[in-house]
């Protein structure tokens, strides 16, 4: 069993001790978060579902991501990733729900946000949505998304330790 399967069924089985479903938003992981979730045997009980919007306007649409979170950070900003968490949760009907949203590579990136950058928000009922970067560095693309995966379950497991 891969680390990322074990750390999943961890996040699954904390969540159903608690009683409480967990939902996807993502965008530079790609539906990798959804499917490290739901890779572990009865993973249904707990997760409802993800939504990858990978575009600006899938993230308005499906989200209800609002056009001025873009502003002036763009789609890897805190607001974005922020209203992608909020709005999953409400989309999907969930108790927590992870976004992310990143520059993956090998292009994309810039001076202030190179490739690697990425924000995650956690949304979860309530409680204040959290946010945080985080910086992978320009290590490929399929690494910064593996990275990303691992951040992502490794926060769900830690908030499910909480209270």
């Amino acid at each position: 069993m891969s680390a990322r399967t074990k750390l999943a069924a961890e996040v699954l089985d904390k969540a159903r001790l608690k009683g409480l479903t967990i939902g996807t938003a993502e965008s530079c992981s790609g539906g990798w978060i959804s499917k490290s979730l739901t890779d572990p045997a009865g993973s249904s009980a707990v997760f409802v579902g993800g939504l990858v919007t990978y575009s600006n306007a899938a993230k308005m649409r499906l989200l209800s991501v609002p056009k001025s979170a873009f502003d002036p950070g763009g789609a890897v900003s805190e607001p974005v990733a922020r209203a992608m968490a909020d709005g999953g949760n409400k989309a999907l009907y969930t108790d927590i729900c992870i976004a992310v949203t990143g520059v993956a590579g090998p292009g994309g990136g810039s001076d202030t946000k190179p490739v690697g950058t990425v924000w995650l928000a956690l949304a979860s009922k309530g409680k204040p949505t959290q946010t945080i970067m985080q910086s992978f560095g320009n290590k490929g693309r399929d690494k910064v998304r593996k990275l990303t995966v691992l951040y992502a379950l490794e926060w769900l497991s830690a908030v499910l330790d909480e209270d």
